[in-house]
């Protein structure tokens, strides 16, 4: 007798069949059917990760949960529940933000877009949309004068990133995409689609913008044809997830259940640039005060390149030099850009801030591997 449970159904995108018919290599990532890489002659990974940096590359992330917080309690709900100062926003402005837990640990990392005074849209992970909206609900449901919505069915997302962006999408709009700073955003039409949301924002460490459409298949495949098209003469590729990961480590970009998770807190991240203490509590921020006042967190994320031969990959032991172990690969792989190995791990403060070398459990080999700053790879600024 078969005790087998039935195959979870995947979730699919508005443009699931438009991957398969440029034939991606398609994973369940988070419950959804996505886009690893298209291998099509002369691509895969590599030649899109490069077309980012060095072109334009668009990827498919309508798989991202958006969550709505609307009425004259709004701003003061995302204020508890996230650990950046949502006051310091103004009308058609985002920042990168987190819900913690009481210990100061991540729930997922976000971005808060100000649509308006009492109007907030909050864009989280994928495979932890319901969780996140659920959590949300519990938290800050009660709080007066506020309407939770999670819209995240309601919208395709694409990214239209890397140097040659801004002139793909200035084809299809007649908005001043110059005009519009970087964690910023506005409405037009697009691409002959009405009140498209134009972010520039993005998670390849290159410039770029996300825009946020009707979730339907037809104004989908529209948009992601018309980019497509925009950036023929610039070489554009469609991207998938895995680029989507090496342009991220490259840039030093934390991913939740990696560099964040439940076990891992906010100081021990490294995301202080993002964390303010001092706007007054909210949900972690005692926990965080605590850790501080004991003179700071015991595990720090740091940026290792290997000196020797082997790849660092995700959960492989790291080691001190005197055979010692000391903690773990939390992200890692090759960095085509920059044609090195690189990898971020969590280890004890004192090894961090040594700067000392490591090694690597590579497969049963210890593989040495320098400290080096995060991020890996910054973009070069504009003469």
């Amino acid at each position: 007798m078969s005790t087998s449970l039935p195959a979870t159904t995947l979730q699919k995108t508005a443009l699931n069949a438009t991957h398969r018919a440029l034939k991606a290599k398609m994973v369940d990532f988070g419950g959804w059917d996505m886009p690893v890489e298209y291998p099509c002659p002369g691509g895969g990974l590599i030649a899109e990760h490069m077309a980012v940096r060095t072109a334009v590359g668009l990827f498919d992330v309508s798989h991202m949960g958006e969550i709505q917080f609307r009425g004259p309690g709004s701003l003061a709900a995302v204020q508890h529940i996230t650990m950046n100062d949502a006051s310091k926003l103004a009308d058609g402005q985002a920042h990168y933000s987190a819900l913690l837990t009481p210990a100061g640990t991540f729930v997922d990392d976000i971005l808060v877009h100000r649509l308006g005074v009492n109007d907030y849209l909050l864009v989280v992970n994928a495979g932890t949309t319901d969780k996140d909206f659920a959590w949300i609900r519990q938290q800050a449901g009660g709080f007066p004068g506020i309407h939770l919505s999670n819209y995240s069915s309601y919208y395709s997302q694409l990214a239209l990133q890397g140097p040659r962006a801004l002139e793909t999408l200035a084809k299809l709009t007649r908005v001043d995409l110059g005009a519009i700073k970087n964690y910023w955003f506005t409405w037009g039409p697009v691409a002959g689609i009405p009140n498209v949301m134009i972010a520039r924002t993005g998670y390849s460490g290159e410039d770029g913008f996300e825009v946020y459409i009707p979730s339907d298949e037809g104004t989908t495949v529209k948009m992601w044809n018309a980019l497509l098209d925009a950036g023929a003469e610039f070489g554009i590729r469609p991207c998938g997830l895995g680029a989507r990961n090496t342009l991220r480590l490259e840039a030093g970009m934390s991913l939740y259940g990696h560099e964040i998770s439940e076990e891992i807190n906010a100081l021990e991240a490294g995301l202080t640039r993002w964390l303010k203490l001092d706007k007054g509590p909210f949900i972690g921020s005692d926990a965080l005060v605590q850790i501080q006042k004991i003179g700071g967190p015991k595990r720090k994320i740091i940026g290792l390149e290997m000196i020797e031969r082997g790849i660092a990959r995700d959960g492989y032991s790291v080691f001190a030099l005197d055979g010692q172990p000391i903690g773990q690969i939390t992200s890692g792989s090759p960095a085509p850009f920059l044609k090195a190995n690189i990898a971020m791990a969590l280890v004890p403060a004192a090894v961090a801030d040594s700067a000392s070398d490591v090694l690597v459990d590579v497969r049963g080999n210890r593989v040495r591997a320098k400290q080096v700053p995060i991020p890996f790879y910054k973009r070069p600024k504009k003469s």
